[in-house]
């Protein structure tokens, strides 16, 4: 089965692809990361997601940056939430939104998030995130529930970006965010 895997970003993609791959998968990596602060950033993080998909074999493809659609449609009103709050319920909702519209325009069964692989996102969030997409969405594509931090998805993520050279970053993306 084909699976569009929503990709936040290489380090965190390197270790999902893999299994994916093992589970029998055909992986599109879809990098749809509008809530990245600069376009210089977006770039740089594409650019080792691209990497790893060419390292990997995978398909990649990048959807365009709008920073300023992410700010309208999600943080607006939502700028001094916590992090873990509303303001990432609403961006893993916009996110997860553009890799299923993805996957349905392409004829692509599912599709899932490199996002759960990090310790520092709450994987049940991300989930109730997906079943709140709207109705219209699906049944097709259908959303694989799969929490990559389990099986040492996160250690795995950390080698991996290691030993490829990737950029590993110090926050999600969002201006809101940075440490």
């Amino acid at each position: 089965m084909t699976v569009v895997l929503h990709t936040c970003c290489g380090p965190c993609a390197s270790a999902c692809v893999p299994r994916l791959i093992g589970d029998g998968h055909e992986v599109t990596m879809l990098f749809a990361n509008s809530n990245i602060d600069t376009r210089k950033e977006f770039e740089k993080r594409k650019a080792e997601a691209e990497k790893l998909a060419k390292h990997d074999g995978v398909r990649f493809v990048a959807l365009p940056y709008d920073h300023a659609e992410w700010l309208r449609e999600v943080a607006a009103g939502f700028e001094n939430e916590p992090e873990k709050g509303k303001r990432c319920e609403r961006c893993f909702r916009y996110n997860l939104a553009k890799a299923s519209e993805f996957a349905r325009a392409n004829g692509i069964e599912s599709f899932t998030t490199s996002l759960t692989v990090s310790p520092h996102k709450v994987s049940s969030m991300i989930f109730d995130a997906a079943k709140s997409l709207p109705s219209s969405l699906f049944p097709l594509p259908s959303f694989l529930e799969i929490d990559f931090k389990k099986r040492e998805g996160f250690k795995l993520s950390v080698k991996r970006a290691e030993e490829l050279g990737l950029y590993r970053q110090s926050y999600c993306g969002c201006e809101f965010s940075k440490p």
